[in-house]
């Protein structure tokens, strides 16, 4: 099992009238944390994509526990259960500070040729990078 954490601040513009982070906000950062643990492991969406495979996400899953509030530093751990083929699963789980789990969440995204838009087996650097989190 693959596993990261990324923090992230939550800015004023991500709020809403009542100080709190707002609903839609949560999947961006469930994207900031996607991008920045397959960065931890020197994989680049970028390269990937110029290489001719996209990522769309199929489904974005979130349960609301508590606010998250302006100006709080979240913590976001990110886990990918198990080795990808067609399709990847990332979950998320966010807490605050003060270390309350304040959401959590799954993602899953497919693999596709941009050519032809048809799926495709995971880029093999990718699986090279998270096969060691997994034996």
């Amino acid at each position: 099992m693959f596993t990261s954490k990324t923090q992230i601040r939550v800015r004023y513009a991500e709020t809403d009238q009542m100080g709190y982070v707002y609903y839609g906000n949560y999947a961006m950062y469930f994207e900031v944390a996607r991008v920045e643990a397959m960065r931890s492991v020197g994989f680049s969406y970028r390269e990937m994509e110029e290489s001719g495979i996209l990522m769309p996400v199929l489904e974005n899953h979130i349960t609301y526990l508590k606010p998250g509030k302006y100006d709080d530093l979240l913590s976001i751990h990110t886990v990918i259960p198990e080795l990808p083929g067609v399709k990847i699963r990332f979950e998320y789980q966010v807490s605050n500070e003060a270390g309350e789990q304040i959401a959590r969440g799954w993602t899953s995204l497919a693999f596709l040729k941009k050519e032809s838009q048809q799926p495709t087996r995971p880029p093999k650097n990718l699986l090279q990078v998270l096969a060691p989190f997994f034996n």
